[in-house]
């Protein structure tokens, strides 16, 4: 991560912090400038009247410290050589310098604060001049300290400013990833029901198509008839509620119906479609227990191959082997001969793709493609999808 500019961090600055800026400078000039005004006017007492107008212009260029830091400090540092009043604007513009924790400024502003403080403390004297050493003592660690508060202040306006930038950021990508995985939910859930209500309403479609081409029919024919399709109404509501039951309780976090289907019920599956009048070969060549992710994978595949045949091969022979161990993985092969014409029933095309979308997911991969008059769906799954 970049490190944040001094403008990233540094607060504005309301009327409060004006205030008391203002009078800690006031405070400063007055600790340093009254001790030596008697020196000053003994001198000259014009010099007296420059130093409270140097200082008063020195207090008025400190409030554009934040537009050119380094300028306005080093300005009013070489003001302080001569001025005490000056000495509150000097110790602000360095600090606001010092926060910008840059190593050059520092050093260009601390040398000259250092400097023109040295000359001050020499040249305006009181009866009994200090030693030397005690006066550049002085100097040195009222240098070393506001610079040093500078960057602690700055050190300590850039840690809050980069947690908080972290959190806005780890907030930020926290709504990311739920509406990320409300997307995929979302997804998920088309999927399911595209596969069951697929089948389930083609199904429906055949036998009421069947009602429309035949004539004759007697009441009891036709009773027989709309019962079977009131029965396969009533089983995909039922598909459509075990979809909805991927859904959880928001207090319990429990599942709010029974599992989806899995491999073991492959067969039942199968079953349900012969008894509609679908012409299916089944075989099960799995060597093992397959796992329940796995299972639900190849039952959908299954199930949409199924469906597919019953649209667009009515009354052919569709071939359905499952083999595999966990050694291989899980292979479905499906394939029935083309030509027959397709029902009314419509379709959007999407299963495929979704089985396709379904199998990658898993760690597999879904084909299908035309050999000379068959039509062939091919998936393999890993064993431990």
């Amino acid at each position: 991560m970049d490190r944040p500019s001094p403008q990233d961090y540094q607060p504005p600055l309301r009327w409060w912090g004006h205030v008391w800026r203002v009078a800690v400078m006031l405070f400063i000039s007055a600790f340093v400038w009254l001790p030596v005004v008697q020196a000053e006017v003994d001198i000259s007492a014009l010099w007296a009247l420059a130093d409270l107008l140097i200082g008063a212009a020195c207090y008025v260029l400190v409030f554009f410290r934040r537009r050119w830091p380094v300028p306005v400090a080093v300005v009013i540092a070489l003001c302080g050589s001569v001025s005490g009043t000056a000495s509150g604007p000097a110790v602000l513009a360095a600090v606001s310098v010092a926060t910008r924790r840059r190593w050059r400024e520092i050093v260009v502003v601390g040398t000259v604060n250092f400097v023109c403080g040295q000359f001050f403390s020499t040249t305006v004297t009181q009866a009994e001049p200090d030693p030397w050493w005690v006066t550049t003592v002085a100097n040195v660690l009222a240098t070393a300290a506001m610079l040093g508060w500078g960057m602690y202040i700055g050190s300590r306006r850039e840690l809050m400013y980069t947690l908080r930038n972290r959190a806005e950021r780890a907030e930020a990508e926290q709504e990311l990833r739920v509406a990320q995985a409300r997307g995929q939910e979302q997804a998920r859930i088309a999927r399911e029901m595209h596969d069951v209500l697929a089948h389930r309403i083609s199904q429906i479609s055949m036998h009421a198509g069947a009602l429309a081409y035949r004539t004759g029919l007697t009441d009891d024919e036709v009773r027989a008839s709309a019962e079977v399709i009131r029965d396969k109404t009533h089983e995909a509501l039922d598909d459509l509620r075990g979809v909805l039951g991927v859904l959880r309780d928001g207090a319990t976090g429990e599942p709010l119906r029974a599992p989806q289907p899995t491999y073991a019920d492959l067969p039942q599956l199968v079953a349900e479609a012969r008894e509609s009048g679908a012409r299916i070969a089944h075989e099960d060549l799995v060597d093992g227990s397959v796992p329940e992710t796995v299972g639900r994978t190849v039952y959908r595949i299954v199930q949409e191959g199924i469906t597919n045949a019953r649209k667009h091969a009515p009354g052919a022979l569709l071939t359905v082997r499952v083999s595999g161990s966990p050694e291989e993985g899980v292979e479905v092969l499906l394939q029935n001969p083309v030509g027959f014409g397709a029902t009314l029933t419509p379709g959007a095309g999407l299963g495929l793709v979704g089985l396709a979308e379904r199998a990658e997911l898993r760690g597999g991969r879904l084909d299908h493609h035309r050999e000379g008059d068959l039509f062939v769906l091919r998936a393999w799954i890993p064993w431990a999808a």
